[in-house]
């Protein structure tokens, strides 16, 4: 994946399959301490002690549609290549986090992409997660709650077309220093 927000979308699509009802995306940006870091947070049935220590391997996977599960693999190499790591920390029954860190003036440093465009196809697919996104970057703080997002809108889904546009307008960040 050549983009992290890929990796965010692939990461919150792994706590859908899991049963996550609340997950909390939490990504701080700072080129004063040449850090990139980001947390996904869920409360989806978690992993045993046996595939947690497998959960890096490429061909570890729990998915019934593919045979691989290539994304953690990637990323933890990403991560490494990049003068970071990645984290993992699971319990049955009460859900998963992971962590990735980078630094964030690293040559090879995957570009962020198109984190709303990311989000919002997550949310288009589900009305039954409650996702708060929390992003600082360079000393701003911007926050977003897909509960009082959805509230604010007079209840509509996010598979309104019209609501779309107004989801992904809301879940852009400045990109101003």
């Amino acid at each position: 994946m050549e983009e992290l927000s890929l990796h965010i979308l692939d990461i919150l699509e792994n706590a859908r399959e899991a049963g996550a009802t609340k997950i909390l995306l939490w990504i701080r940006e700072s080129r004063q301490e040449d850090v990139l870091k980001f947390k996904i947070i869920d409360n989806g049935r978690g992993m045993g002690k046996e595939m947690l220590q497998k959960a890096c391997d490429p061909f570890a996977t729990t998915r019934r549609t593919r045979k691989v599960g290539l994304g953690l693999a990637m990323l933890k190499a990403t991560a490494e290549a990049c003068g970071g790591g990645l984290r993992l920390v699971s319990c049955p029954g009460k859900g998963t986090r992971v962590e990735a860190s980078f630094q964030y003036s690293h040559v090879d440093r995957p570009p962020m992409g198109n984190l709303a465009g990311s989000i919002g196809v997550f949310l288009v697919g589900t009305q039954s997660i409650h996702l708060r996104y929390i992003h600082r970057k360079n000393g701003k703080r911007f926050v977003f709650d897909s509960k009082a997002f959805l509230k604010q809108a007079g209840g509509l889904s996010f598979q309104e077309p019209r609501l779309f546009a107004l989801l992904l307008n809301s879940l852009e960040i400045e990109d101003k220093d």
